[in-house]
């Protein structure tokens, strides 16, 4: 149910109906395209920041529009309108259409509804709760941060909220309608230590998000207070931290957090996209040994209430489950139609968008290493002397062959199987197939991360959820400032 069939509200998009789409679908088919989709969105969404226990931001929008793709072989063409009005719609249709030229006439369309997964219900929709309860909750998590630790000198929470209306109508006759909550919470704070010279700065960040109402705040872990003494924690930690040792060494990665490594650096390498033009370190690769046969890859838009889950992807097709390397065997990349016509299989529930002022492309949902059956605990004992690696920060990969540099926000050094001191300057400089050869112990303590993250490709954004358990890798090299 749409957040405007709940609170008894019409939808802009209720107008829309078979009749009107055929319409539609007829004139941008009308050049001789062999394929079309409409995409439909209409989105609400506002925004909350208090800074320093002032109200900075405050925002509220909406956005509606039409998406109108048609195919001719590889050629794509592609047009919108922010207007619902079927004149502005024909007139999208047929700019759309132009990328074909052969004049045939277009066959009847028979649209049927598709029934979808319901994998994110909402008991409260968020937008439906005024502005006021909102801005409680930046304030409750102000306070427990600076009731952490007398150290914390500054703090900024945020909120997001969205609900997003999606139709998709496709040439090939299906019909599918989704509505999508999401909302987002974060907080950072600043913790500073002495004076003059001798003063120390250290920011600290905790934040989580999902597809949910404001039920979101009942999770464990997901409190507006425990994600201020999170965030404080952190800051306060950084305080003593020492400088990172440098050199290849072995480094656990932690449970959760460290899947923004595999997001990265082998994630967008399994995008069909990439591999149908062979720019992918995978292409080719299908059946071939990739990784440690300790290693399952998963991208999965199917777990309840995840950020990156969806009921129906861009185009239309129902999310899935899809197995991407198996005990270190690629066995399949993440496929839009386009990459899977190339490839002789069908979509696998992956093409994505950003608006509908975006054509879609193959993108990851929730994409994750499986479980192992080693003990997290015993993983670290087994380290002489290493790195742990628990919480990442920004990073830069290089598509064609894996190659990154990771820097992290959480990181410890471990000597004779303990964790020992925190870390600062710490960055991880290596090679994603090359990792994932290198795995040696896999744990049992799989964690799909709560965090807010978001995947940018080709000028386009939208969230994903990410996840791994503790992992020991044989040999990265650690970037940081001091020598071993």
């Amino acid at each position: 149910m749409s957040a405007a069939a709940a609170d008894g509200a019409r939808s802009p998009l209720d107008g829309i109906d078979a009749a009107l789409a055929e319409r539609l679908l007829a004139a941008a088919l009308s050049s001789g395209g062999e394929y079309a989709d409409l995409y439909f969105e209409h989105r609400s969404g506002a925004d909350y920041v208090l800074e320093d226990g002032r109200i900075r931001t405050v925002g509220r929008g909406v956005t509606l529009g039409l998406g109108v793709r048609v195919l001719r072989g590889d050629a794509t063409g592609y047009a919108y309108t922010e207007e619902l009005a079927e004149d502005r719609m024909l007139e999208a249709a047929r700019t759309a259409a132009q990328i074909a030229s052969s004049g045939a006439v277009p066959g009847p369309i028979d649209i049927r509804p598709v029934t979808l997964s319901h994998r994110y219900p909402v008991a409260e929709p968020a937008l439906a709760r005024p502005g006021v309860d909102k801005v409680a909750l930046l304030r409750r998590a102000d306070a427990a941060a600076r009731a952490y630790d007398n150290r914390i000198v500054r703090v900024e929470a945020s909120l997001a909220e969205e609900q997003r209306e999606v139709l998709v109508v496709t040439s090939d006759g299906h019909m599918a309608r989704d509505s999508q909550p999401m909302i987002r919470f974060g907080v950072s704070a600043v913790a500073e230590e002495g004076e003059g010279a001798g003063r120390q700065r250290q920011a600290g960040r905790s934040g989580g998000a999902g597809r949910f109402g404001m039920e979101f705040f009942a999770r464990p872990g997901q409190s507006p207070e425990d994600h201020g003494r999170e965030a404080a924690r952190l800051a306060v930690g950084m305080l003593h931290a020492v400088e990172a040792p440098a050199g290849p060494m072995e480094v656990v990665l932690g449970a959760g957090e460290s899947g923004i490594l595999l997001h990265e650096a082998v994630g967008h390498g399994l995008e069909a996209d990439f591999n149908r033009k062979r720019t992918s370190n995978y292409a080719g690769r299908i059946g071939q040994n990739v990784a440690s046969p300790l290693c399952t890859v998963v991208d999965d838009g199917t777990v309840d209430n995840a950020r990156g889950t969806i009921n129906v992807d861009d185009e239309g097709n129902p999310g899935q489950r899809n197995v991407l390397i198996e005990q270190g065997v690629l066995v399949g990349y993440m496929q839009d139609r386009l990459s899977s016509k190339h490839f002789g299989t069908a979509p696998s529930g992956n093409g994505r968008r950003q608006s509908f002022r975006h054509e879609p492309l193959p993108r990851m949902t929730n994409t994750f290493l499986a479980p192992g059956q080693d003990d997290p605990e015993e993983i670290i004992k087994s380290v002489k002397r290493g790195v742990f690696a628990k919480r990442f920060a920004g990073g830069q990969v290089n598509i064609s062959n894996g190659d990154f540099v990771f820097a992290l926000t959480e990181s410890y050094l471990i000597e004779d199987g303990k964790l020992t001191a925190p870390l600062k300057g710490t960055n991880l400089i290596g090679n994603g197939p090359d990792v994932l050869r290198k795995v040696t112990m896999l744990g049992s303590d799989f964690e799909l991360s709560q965090g807010t993250w978001t995947c940018g490709k080709d000028g386009q954004s939208v969230p994903v959820g990410i996840g791994t358990p503790t992992m020991k890798i044989a040999e990265i090299t650690v970037g940081g400032t001091k020598t071993r």
